[in-house]
Parts: C-alpha cells; sequence; structure tokens
C-alpha cells in the first residue's frame, strides 16, 4: 500500500504563536485517518494546510508523490467538506453539487450523469432541484459530500463536517459517511475533537496536543496503550495512580502503589529503572468489584463513596485507606445494583498499564 499525502517537517507559526509543527505522517490508500484533540491543538490548521488554505513556514506536502506545498486549493486534487458544508444558498441541490465539475470545464453531457450518480451514492436521489433551505441538516451534510466526492478527488477532506447536527443524526451519519468512504475506496482526513467519531470511523488516529503529534495509533491501541499522560486522560475515563518500580521483567514492570500493594504493569518498562516514578493505569471497567474479600488477599479495600445510574452502567467512586479515590464502570445488572453507598468493597485492579510521570 503506497501513500497519497505525506506531510514532512511541516510548520506553521502565527506571528509568535505555533500553530503546528513540525509534524510528520502520512495517508495510506484507502486509509481513513482522523486528527484528534482539543481546541487549539493544531487539527484544523493541519487540515488546512493540506487543503492549500494555508501555506506552512517549513516543511513540505506531497500528494500523489507531487510536492503541493505551495499550491493553491484549487489546483490541488482534494475534495472538502466544511464544518458548516458551504452550500450556495441560492442555487439548487443539482448547481451546488455540479459546481466543481464545472469549474474544471467538464463537459455538460457528462456533469448530469455524475451528479445523479453521486446523489445516489450519498443516498440523495431525485433532490436536483431543491435548495439547501428545503434540506434537513442531515441531507445538506451529504450533499456537501457529494460535491466534494463528484470531482472524483485523490484525497477527501473533512473538517467536523458532524458538529452541527444532533446527537441522534451525528451517530447515524458516522455510520453513513464511514460506509460511503469505504465503499469508494478514497483516502480520507477527518478533524474532530469527539473521541468516539474518532474510534467509530478511523483506521488510525493521530492526537494531537499544543501543536505537535501526541501518539499515532489504531483507536483501540490508542485506547489500551496510552504513551503519556496527556493521551490517557484524553481517550476515556481513567485511574492513574502514583507509584515506583519495584522489578522489572523486559517491558514489563512490578510497581509499588501509592494505594497499597504491588502491581504488574506493561508498558515501556525497558526505558525505566528499578526506583523510578510511574504512574499505573486502570481504565475504570477493568477494576473487579468483590463484596468480599479475595482469598489470597491481595484485592484492595474501599468505600464506595458514590454510586451514580447511567442507565446501563453504574459508575462507582471508591474510596481506599490510603484516600485515593478510584472510579470503576460495572453493568446495571442485579449483582452490581445491590452494592450500596457506604458499603465496604475490594478492588482487583487488572490489566494495569505502565506511564511515565512527567515532570
Amino acid at each position: 500500500m503506497s501513500a497519497v499525502l505525506e506531510l514532512r517537517r511541516v510548520l506553521k507559526r502565527f506571528g509568535e504563536t505555533l500553530g503546528v509543527g513540525p509534524v510528520d505522517f502520512e495517508v495510506q490508500e484507502g486509509e481513513f485517518l482522523t486528527l484528534l484533540g482539543p481546541s487549539g491543538c493544531g487539527k484544523t490548521t493541519t487540515l488546512h494546510i493540506v487543503a492549500g488554505l494555508l501555506h506552512p513556514d517549513e516543511g513540505t506536502v506531497t500528494l500523489g508523490g507531487r510536492d503541493i506545498t505551495r499550491l493553491d486549493p484549487q489546483h490541488r486534487d482534494m475534495g472538502l467538506v466544511f464544518q458548516n458544508y458551504a452550500l450556495f444558498p441560492h442555487k439548487t441541490v443539482f448547481d451546488n453539487v455540479a459546481f466543481g465539475l464545472r469549474m474544471r470545464k467538464v463537459a455538460q453531457s457528462k456533469i448530469r450523469d455524475r451528479v445523479s450518480r453521486m446523489l445516489e451514492v450519498v443516498g440523495l436521489p431525485g433532490v436536483e432541484a431543491r435548495q439547501p433551505h428545503q434540506l434537513s441538516g442531515g441531507q445538506r451534510q451529504r450533499v456537501a459530500l457529494a460535491r466534494a466526492l463528484v470531482i472524483e478527488p485523490s484525497l477527501l477532506l473533512l473538517d467536523e463536517p458532524l458538529s452541527n447536527l444532533d446527537a441522534v443524526l451525528r451517530k447515524r451519519m458516522r455510520h453513513e459517511l464511514r460506509e460511503i468512504q469505504q465503499r469508494l475506496g478514497i483516502a480520507t482526513v477527518f478533524v474532530t475533537h469527539d473521541q468516539d467519531e474518532a474510534f467509530e470511523m478511523s483506521d488510525r488516529v493521530i492526537l494531537m496536543n499544543v501543536g505537535h503529534i501526541e501518539q499515532v495509533a489504531t483507536p483501540e491501541e490508542l485506547y489500551n496503550s496510552p504513551t503519556s499522560r496527556f493521551a490517557a486522560e484524553f481517550i476515556g475515563e481513567v485511574n492513574l495512580i502514583d507509584g515506583t518500580v519495584a522489578s522489572l521483567i523486559g517491558d514489563s514492570a512490578v510497581v509499588e502503589a501509592a494505594l497499597g500493594g504491588r502491581y504488574a504493569a506493561r508498558g515501556d518498562g525497558g526505558a525505566l529503572g528499578v526506583g523510578d516514578k510511574v504512574l499505573l493505569m486502570v481504565r475504570p471497567e477493568r477494576i473487579g468489584i468483590e463484596t468480599s474479600p479475595s482469598a489470597n488477599g491481595e484485592a484492595v479495600e474501599a468505600t464506595v463513596a458514590n454510586r451514580v445510574f447511567s442507565g446501563n452502567t453504574l459508575i462507582f467512586t471508591l474510596r481506599t485507606a490510603s484516600g485515593i479515590e478510584l472510579t470503576a464502570s460495572k453493568p446495571s445488572t442485579a449483582q452490581y445494583r445491590d452494592i450500596a453507598p457506604q458499603s465496604t468493597v475490594w478492588l482487583d485492579l487488572g490489566d494495569c498499564r505502565l506511564l511515565p510521570r512527567e515532570t
């Protein structure tokens, strides 16, 4: 598989403020790659550099092996869907979708067939004569997608295109957008701050933080094996416990934890030494809760400080004897519904990960 898009040492400043960089990454043929991160992390700046809406101060952008770093947007073989869709309000759906084809001087005899075919692809046959104000939010989003795809670009860019939709429609459109992308096999760069969108739609995720790339991984790798405290805390809920490395075995370590006891943890143990300060990471759903102590006596005793019902899930706040509070999530079954606040329980901290303690 070859790279469609490559960014090498790309950097952009706005006066004295760093916008992004230097960053390096590539997008493979047919890949759905997401730029994920909080506001101000540089993900939209990066997308605008790829689109040609901004030019970098340093570095190169190549598309299909061709240097496009200084090319204007209209000379790049890309389709772009904006957050607000940017449809022409007084043009019909047909004219909106046909706009890019006309700018490329495609023969009129071919435009109608291509527009109709693309509206079929996005699930909007027969709406050619309508205007944008006659469409729902989800339909306008699909028209914008059809306009971006009808020119048959090498790369599709999506700048938070689902953020203006209500929660139910937004979730449905995630799956429809991903299905269309996979069916067409088009390389795609998607920008979002929503980790659920990133996880459900992406082949790989680039997590960004203050202009830099924090981690590049599959959604599963990013959730299970974050490489920094920022990545662990940004992706889902997490418990982080101070600890000290007691011993090392390959890339794993035994950690003396602040809440008491020793725990095996997987991670980059090869970069650590005995006595180093670290963090133990445990996801809430991976903390076992029992109402009686285990036979081996290794469980941590705790008091249920709070319990929150959240539909099919119960969220427990658990206070250990050392004063450390942990969060655990469990299915809303009788086994866990019977555990009341102020109960004494015993915790099994399973599947611990090892993180460096950042200063």
